[in-house]
């Protein structure tokens, strides 16, 4: 999807690149799609803050997504494609031949008035969700499970997807957006594409003002604090000793964090790249 620069007008707009949210076709939500959403603040029930910068931010909805693709063998039409403000990628409002409508999140390319169908022996087209064992070997996937029928729950951010490698015994090789590559079971479902939006990461919001209204608040560096606040706190004016870590002292720039010995390990063939 095509972004777009503005012009300086005002101060905000001199640096903002925005989305032109060309594909979309409807303002309008699926009424019975929708749900309340209660935001904390970043405070958990005694009211204590247990996660910082966040708080404000414009009043949202939340739109009950169908990750399962669970109605198999049922033709689906896309009816909307439509803006999600509790994700990266737009979504698609479908219509089941029984009249039951779901949101699912937007492949790329799909078109209003398309049909879509899950399950066994489905067509390997955009749209359509098949088990890894009937997907063919190189294609591009997205909204993949990582255990049967628990719902999508990696590559489903903007403009991401996976690519199925290879198939050995009962898991599929599935290398992942972040680089890894790694074992799913063939009984795991994933949708054939990648997501849409995917200039999602060329937007530059202009001004802090845009930030709060996502629900950030602003983000004090460490160093900027006292000792008694954050590891790398104090020092005279600028001299502040000591590596770059988090509040709770968890080093960061490049020193491992996961757990060693995790369960999963055994399904991860190589990790993710690093950063240079």
């Amino acid at each position: 999807m095509p972004v777009k620069k503005h012009s300086p007008v005002t101060p905000g707009l001199r640096t903002r690149i925005s989305s032109t949210f060309s594909e979309l076709t409807t303002d309008k939500p699926e009424k019975s799609l929708l749900a309340p959403l209660k935001k904390t603040g970043g405070r958990s029930r005694t009211g204590k803050m247990t996660m910082r910068n966040r708080g404000g931010g414009h009043k949202r909805r939340y739109r009950i997504i169908d990750f399962n693709r669970d109605k198999e063998n049922v033709t689906a039409t896309v009816k909307t494609i439509e803006y999600d403000p509790n994700r990266t990628a737009f979504i698609a409002l479908v219509q089941y031949t029984d009249g039951e409508k779901r949101y699912i999140i937007a492949p790329d390319g799909l078109q209003v008035g398309a049909e879509i169908v899950s399950g066994k022996g489905a067509a390997p087209v955009t749209g359509n969700a098949l088990y890894l064992s009937e997907i063919p070997l190189g294609a591009s996937i997205h909204a993949i499970e990582l255990r049967p029928g628990k719902g999508a729950a990696l590559a489903r951010s903007a403009g991401t997807y996976g690519v199925l490698m290879s198939r050995e015994g009962k898991y599929a090789i599935v290398k992942l957006p972040s680089g890894e590559v790694r074992r799913v079971l063939l009984t795991c479902k994933a949708t054939i594409g990648s997501t849409s939006n995917a200039d999602h990461g060329l937007i530059v919001l202009g001004k802090a003002g845009r930030k709060r209204w996502l629900g950030r608040r602003p983000r004090v560096r460490g160093v900027a604090m006292n000792p008694v606040d954050h590891p790398m706190g104090g020092g005279e004016g600028r001299a502040s000793g000591g590596h770059p870590r988090s509040r709770n002292g968890q080093m960061a720039k490049g020193q491992k964090t996961r757990r060693p010995n995790k369960f999963s390990d055994k399904m991860i063939i190589s990790r993710k790249k690093k950063r240079k």
